[in-house]
Formats: structure tokens, sequence, C-alpha cells
């Protein structure tokens, strides 16, 4: 991974991704997807599904085929300040990043390997998601899909070239869906329970962005999905704006609660800074640090 050190001059993007779980013998797992090694944006890295909110999400019709409406959700995020329109919309941008990148069709209360495959033949045939959706009488549900955090990149990014103001949501995935990479944006497909994911990270095995690592941390307190639902479901969702800052010659990204950061109300359990060592980040402490 390497280091930006470029000053990003531009207002940061709407973007919606999606933490899936699923329980195990091994424990709770969650989804991770390796991004395409020539991806412009964490190449090579593991990260939840997600991606950019489009203005088509926040179309009339496709607001329509939602649970809730734009104002419960908009409630939902805990974000006044955002239009109700928009904040509907990055619901349905984490129900369409999920499906175009490893195939889960969020919000379904049943559904049959012909449902999606004709959802994959109606988007490949060039329509949009609301005509696909109005096409196949296709309706979504948002109740269990649940606001988790909110991260705003800094305009000093330490591993984008690009500011993001992403809304992560958190699920079980659907009984009787496969998760499978699209091969496009995504070439490996993992689940893993969260602490092993983080062993693997250590051990150099896979990479990973610092709100994955910091997420990790969180879903690592949870042994079942249903404990890390609830957890979500009790509180607001979080704001984090990492502050980054050069010491010694190593980038530091502080979170709430470091003696560095303005906010010192924590924002989640683990290590409250990550330095960057051996082109990649680790907190002070090691790998210790990540699984307290």
């Amino acid at each position: 991974m390497e280091l930006n050190t470029d000053i990003i001059t531009t207002p940061p993007l709407d973007s919606a991704s999606v933490v899936l779980l699923r329980d195990s013998a091994q424990g709770m797992q969650v989804l991770l997807l390796k991004r395409h090694q020539a991806s412009n944006v964490l190449g090579g890295a593991f990260v939840f599904p997600g991606g950019k909110l489009d203005q088509a999400d926040q179309s009339p019709a496709l607001l329509a085929k939602l649970s809730q409406d734009a104002a419960t959700l908009q409630q939902r995020l805990a974000e006044p300040e955002l239009g109700t329109e928009r904040a509907a919309g990055l619901f349905v941008a984490a129900i369409r990043e999920a499906f175009e990148e490893c195939r889960i069709l969020l919000g379904q209360a049943t559904t049959t390997p012909l449902k999606l495959q004709a959802l994959q033949n109606a988007l490949a045939s060039g329509q949009s998601w609301s005509e696909a959706f109005q096409n196949l009488s296709l309706q979504l549900s948002t109740d269990h899909l649940v606001p988790w955090t909110r991260w705003i990149t800094p305009r000093q990014a330490s591993v984008t070239s690009k500011r993001f103001d992403t809304r992560f949501f958190i699920t079980r995935v659907p009984e009787g869906q496969t998760a499978e990479h699209d091969n496009f944006e995504a070439t490996e497909t993992l689940w893993t329970t969260p602490r092993e994911a983080l062993i693997r990270y250590w051990d150099h095995q896979i990479e990973l962005a610092p709100p994955q690592i910091m997420g990790l941390v969180q879903l690592a307190r949870h042994t079942h999905t249903q404990s890390a639902l609830t957890e979500a479901q009790s509180r607001r969702p979080p704001v984090v704006e990492p502050e980054p800052f050069d010491q010694d010659g190593i980038r530091t990204i502080c979170y709430p609660g470091d003696p560095r950061h303005s906010v010192q109300q924590p924002a989640f359990p683990g290590p409250t800074r990550l330095l960057f060592k051996n082109k990649r980040f680790e907190p002070e402490l090691g790998l210790a640090a990540l699984l307290d």
C-alpha cells in the first residue's frame, strides 16, 4: 500500500458500504472482497462491498420500491441536514453495490436463483436499476439494513487520491444466497471471522485499509451476528473523521478518543491511532492492540 501525500481540495463524495455478516461453526464471519489490483481506489486491498452514490439511486420510481419512506430512512441515518431523497438513495446505493460487487440481493423476503439471474440479465442488457425493478416487480425491504458508522476522508487522505463520505451499513446475508465476486471490480471473495482477518493482515497475507482495520476491530468483539446487529441498532452511527499528522517521518492517523484528536469521546473500541510502517498501517502496540 502506497502512502498518499497530496492535499485533496475537492469535497468528499457520498458513498455507501455494506458489512455483510453470517454465523458459522467458526463463529461470526464477515465478507471481504479483494479490490482489483488495477483499481485506482485501494487496489489489491480487501474491503467491504461498496461504492459511490449515483444520481439514479435517488430516482422517485426506485425510492417507491423501498419498504420505508425517505423521511424514515433519513431519520435512521441520523443526519437531519441531509436531504430525505439523498438519505434514501444511500440505502439504495448500499443494496445496488452489494449486488453489483458480490451478487447478494438485500431486502428480499424470498429470493430464488431465477430472480437473481433475471435481475443480472436485466442490468447486463442495459436496463437501469429503476427500470429493472419496475419490470421485475421487485420490492426492497430496508428494515434490516442497519446504519453502522460514517467515515469522512480527511483532506490529507493517506491511502486514496479522493475523499469519501461513506455510510457503512451492517446486515445479515440473506439465507440461500451465495456471494461471488464480479471479476471486474473485485477478484476474490473471502468469508472470515474478524479476528482471523486481523491475524492474516498482521501476517502479511491480506492487505487492509484503515477503515476496514478499525471496523474489524469493532466486529471482533461480537461472537454472533445478532450481537453485532443489536449493538448497531442501540446507538447513533458514530461520525469518524480521521485526523492525520506526521511525526518523526511517520504518518499517523488518529481517531476520536486519541489525545491528538479534536474529539475526545472514543467512537469505537480498540486503538485510537494507526502508524504507517512497512507500507501498511499498524497500531503502536502491535497485533495485541487489534485483538484485545
